[in-house]
């Protein structure tokens, strides 16, 4: 579809057509196709499950100097092409802010949101930001905050090597996931739809996990306080590429939040409580989507 400034953007959708909308956004880096349940599991459920690529990504065109609250209004775009009024929105990872963005900016449209192992803003107040963060990310995302040009070059290499082999970027990774990350990963079905969504994503360009990454490391552009609508917080204890401590921080900002972790998580279990999530988000189950309840606030 295009949107009204003239931007292309890729979406898909998958599930019952008739049944409850649901916005997947997807993590950094990453794209429309996944990870996410099969299809007839979403029909079974009466669940369409709604995704794009976020600007850069995939199918989608570049939106430069892009902020998470600006995510909002191609989630509305694409409701409207699709002719969907009301909905709920998930997150995972980088998708979780934007997943936030469009609680606290679509009330009106917005029936229930999910932040699955997301970050909190960088500027939050109280929040030691890097702590129990994998060196990996604080690298990153340091680079990003105070050298966006220097960040963009050293991510460029790193896209191609995962263009040409999307296997590359678990590899990146391996030195810092835990027991249970290694586990998720190493399963064939999870593992195939992370490689298709992370050769999807750098599949045209960088610059969509370059974006992101930069948009993460500036002000999102809303208050977190300022949701009213039922969000759940999804997170893994021995998450150390989105530490514990920024779910926390969000559910005692978060007006109503249920706050679920899960103790021996880590970043990557957010792929198997997925599908708990989704019908906690349609079905309105006060239970907290599977885990432990952290706590309400």
């Amino acid at each position: 579809m295009t949107t009204g400034d003239g931007r292309e953007l890729r979406v898909e959708w998958v599930g019952d057509p008739q049944g409850s909308p649901v916005f997947l956004l997807h993590g950094m880096p990453g794209s429309r196709v996944g990870p996410r349940p099969r299809g007839m599991v979403l029909y079974q459920r009466r669940t369409r499950l709604i995704s794009y690529d976020r600007p850069g990504y995939g199918g989608s065109g570049r939106q430069r100097g892009r902020s998470v609250v600006d995510g909002v209004k191609d989630v509305v775009a694409v409701a409207d092409a699709l002719g969907v009024g009301r909905f709920a929105v998930v997150g995972r990872s980088a998708g979780a802010p934007h997943a936030l963005a469009c609680a606290a900016l679509l009330p009106e449209r917005v029936t229930r949101a999910a932040a699955m192992v997301g970050l909190a803003p960088r500027d939050a107040d109280g929040l030691d930001w890097y702590a129990g963060m994998a060196g990996s990310n604080v690298a990153d995302f340091r680079a990003a905050a105070v050298d966006p040009e220097g960040f963009a070059r050293m991510l460029i290499p790193r896209s191609a090597e995962i263009r040409s082999d999307p296997a590359r970027l678990i590899e990146l990774l391996r030195a810092e996931l835990t027991d249970d990350d290694l586990r998720v990963v190493s399963d064939l079905g999870m593992r195939s739809m992370l490689l298709r969504t992370y050769g999807e994503a750098v599949r045209r360009s960088p610059y969509g996990w370059i974006d992101d990454a930069l948009a993460l490391a500036r002000p999102w552009g809303f208050e977190p306080a300022a949701i009213r609508v039922p969000v759940l917080l999804w997170h893994g204890r021995r998450d150390v590429f989105s530490p514990a401590s920024h779910m926390e921080w969000l559910a005692g900002r978060i007006p109503g939040a249920l706050a679920v972790l899960e103790p021996a998580a880590a970043h990557f279990a957010a792929l198997r409580a997925l599908p708990e999530v989704l019908r906690w988000l349609v079905d309105g189950d006060e239970g907290g989507a599977g885990g432990r309840r952290a706590r309400a606030a």
